[in-house]
């Protein structure tokens, strides 16, 4: 079960992985400076970069045991 959560994991980071190449590009072909390009892109790929590595954690850490209740 562990292998398919992992397998799925990958799965998911190469698809975020390509949107976020993705994204960069369509921030990049409207603008005029570097700041114009990074700082938007930033905005916007920093908060889904943190939810994606905090749920892949939650996927991959162990479950609790019944004595840590």
């Amino acid at each position: 079960m562990r292998g398919l959560r992992i397998a799925g994991l990958i799965v998911a980071f190469a698809l975020l992985l390509f949107g976020t190449v993705l994204v960069f590009g369509a921030f990049d072909r409207t603008s005029h400076s570097a700041s114009d390009t990074l700082r938007p892109f930033l905005i916007t790929m920093a908060p889904v970069w943190a939810v994606a590595v905090a749920a892949a954690w939650v996927l991959l850490r162990s479950p609790a045991s019944p004595r840590d209740s």
